[in-house]
């Protein structure tokens, strides 16, 4: 194994998963409890906008990543998520179908309440991650 690929899988976000809402499997990512009540707090009632940008990486060898980058307009909020493409097949599917994606906390009830969800601008991104 590189230390390119070490590094990566090293960096990868644990908290990637789906979840079934109103019967339509929703990509979601796992925030820590403190740093999802931080974000919310700042954003809480604001009229924003999230910029999402999805850069895929891959090393030839096929193994791909994909950078998940969210821009708030609001609260001063930047956050990145590296996503193993391969072993988060079912997330990026997902994303694909839905073009939305749902941050959570742990303590969040799937699909009822204190689920913050995000309209991706280019889906056509999360289908090329797909396609990769």
């Amino acid at each position: 194994m590189s230390d390119e690929l070490k590094r990566f899988l090293d960096q990868v976000h644990s908290g990637i998963t789906t979840f079934d809402f109103d019967g339509i499997e929703t990509p979601c990512i796992e925030l820590d409890e403190k740093k999802y009540d931080e974000m919310l707090s700042k954003v809480a009632g604001a009229s924003l906008s999230i910029n999402t940008d999805l850069n895929i990486l891959q090393d030839g060898l096929g193994n791909v990543f994909v950078e998940v980058k969210l821009t708030f307009s609001k609260g001063n909020i930047v956050e990145t998520f590296l996503v193993d493409a391969k072993s988060s097949l079912h997330f990026f599917k997902a994303l694909a179908n839905t073009s939305m994606l749902a941050l959570s906390s742990p303590k969040s009830n799937y699909g009822k309440d204190n689920v913050f969800m995000i309209q991706l601008p280019r889906p056509e991104k999360a289908q090329d991650a797909l396609e990769i």
